[in-house]
């Protein structure tokens, strides 16, 4: 049966939403707030890690002291030697867009964890190929960290995907 709707398509810089409306109350952190995002994901293997720095990085923006902890495949997002040819260059655009958000966030003034255990047991990855500003972590630490959002009333998103 032959196509009976004919429908236009948009020209590039015609709305087709309403990106003014929001929904909900814009939130800002009151004073000392925090929120801490606990990340276990594997890098570019879906969108959950690179969501989830830039949700981070609204967090920060919005005031919040930011505690970024990564563990399992997490601790991948934190590697300095991402690149290609050489470390530090992008094989194609977007390709060093963690590694960019990162160095945004620890630039902005979140605090970046990246588990020991994670890095040496599973990815012989050594806390010298961290992205500098990450701090290397006992994984002991991942409940304690847990336990310290929830003693300081902080928010908390945490994923966890393999």
């Amino acid at each position: 049966m032959p196509k009976t709707v004919e429908t236009p398509k948009p020209e590039a810089g015609q709305f087709l939403y309403d990106p003014e409306e929001k929904v909900f109350e814009d939130i800002k952190a009151k004073p000392g707030e925090k929120a801490y995002v606990f990340i276990h994901t594997v890098p570019y293997e879906g969108s959950v890690a690179l969501v989830n720095l830039l949700t981070a990085t609204r967090l920060v923006r919005k005031g919040f002291d930011v505690h970024i902890v990564l563990y399992g495949p997490g601790v991948l997002l934190a590697s300095g030697t991402r690149g290609y040819p050489a470390v530090g260059q992008e094989a194609f655009p977007g390709h060093l867009a963690i590694n960019n958000q990162i160095k945004t966030l620890l630039k902005e003034g979140a605090h970046i964890y990246a588990c020991r255990f994670a890095m040496g047991a599973l990815y012989g990855f050594r806390e010298d190929d961290l992205i500098e500003g990450v701090k290397p972590f006992n994984p002991l630490d991942v409940l304690d960290a847990a336990l310290t959002a929830w003693r300081e009333g902080a928010f908390q998103l945490n994923t966890w995907t393999v």
